[in-house]
């Protein structure tokens, strides 16, 4: 049996970036049930690829907190419970709160620009109906937020926060046409920064954040319906 061939290193890291996507979507979607066991080679072989950027993926979400690295036992899926989740989504929403609150009053002119730049490519690629590229976007956009504020630890806090979110925060993408409707809550945060505006700000960004958690529950909970109904093999 040929063995598959190692990319050259940009490639690959850009081949373990998909997996680990997809295997978070499968994580926050419920496709893989805590405690489920993810073996390398196994992967490898799904995804077509060689252990290399499996292993590197695998690395990502431990680091992210959805899969655990258990002696003996290799790599399995974290338990995450629903309720846990959202307290994490609720913790986030005020993060956040004051993060835009605080750059309202205190961002340069160039990270003024380069929001609303991101702003508009996010809009655009929610409009093409892309969810990935949309992803991408999403999380320069609160990124640059968090820069805003002038605060280096708070920055720190919320980007550690958003790192244990991020498969989350992406699955609730998935949702209908929750793109579409975050790029334009996105639109109502920047208008209350253009006025100035830092608590009207944090109340949409509260808002926002709380939306994705609504979205993310109701994605979960068709996902697990159309399971349910699908045939069995």
């Amino acid at each position: 049996m040929t063995q598959p061939i190692d990319p050259p290193d940009e490639d690959r890291a850009l081949l373990s970036d998909r997996i680990r996507n997809m295997l978070s979507d499968d994580i926050a979607s419920g496709a893989l049930a805590a405690g489920a066991a993810l073996d390398e080679q196994q992967l490898a072989d799904r995804f077509g690829v060689s252990r290399t950027p499996v292993r590197e993926a695998l690395r990502q979400l431990s680091v992210s907190g959805l899969v655990e690295m258990r002696p003996r036992r290799g790599v399995v899926v974290a338990r995450m419970t629903p309720e846990r989740i959202m307290d994490m989504f609720e913790t986030m929403a005020e993060i956040e709160a004051v993060c835009v609150r605080l750059a309202t009053y205190r961002m340069t002119p160039i990270e003024r620009s380069r929001l609303i730049d991101l702003n508009e490519a996010g809009r655009r690629l929610a409009a093409e109906g892309d969810v990935d590229g949309y992803d991408r976007i999403n999380h320069a956009f609160h990124e640059a937020i968090y820069g805003a504020t002038h605060n280096a630890f708070l920055a720190e806090q919320a980007s550690l926060l958003r790192a244990r979110l991020t498969a989350f925060r992406r699955a609730q993408l998935r949702h209908h046409d929750r793109p579409n409707r975050s790029a334009g809550e996105h639109q109502a945060i920047m208008d209350a920064l253009a006025e100035g505006d830092g608590e009207a700000a944090a109340r949409r960004m509260r808002a926002h954040m709380l939306n994705a958690a609504t979205a993310l529950r109701q994605y979960i909970e068709s996902t697990q319906a159309e399971t349910a109904a699908a045939p069995p093999p």
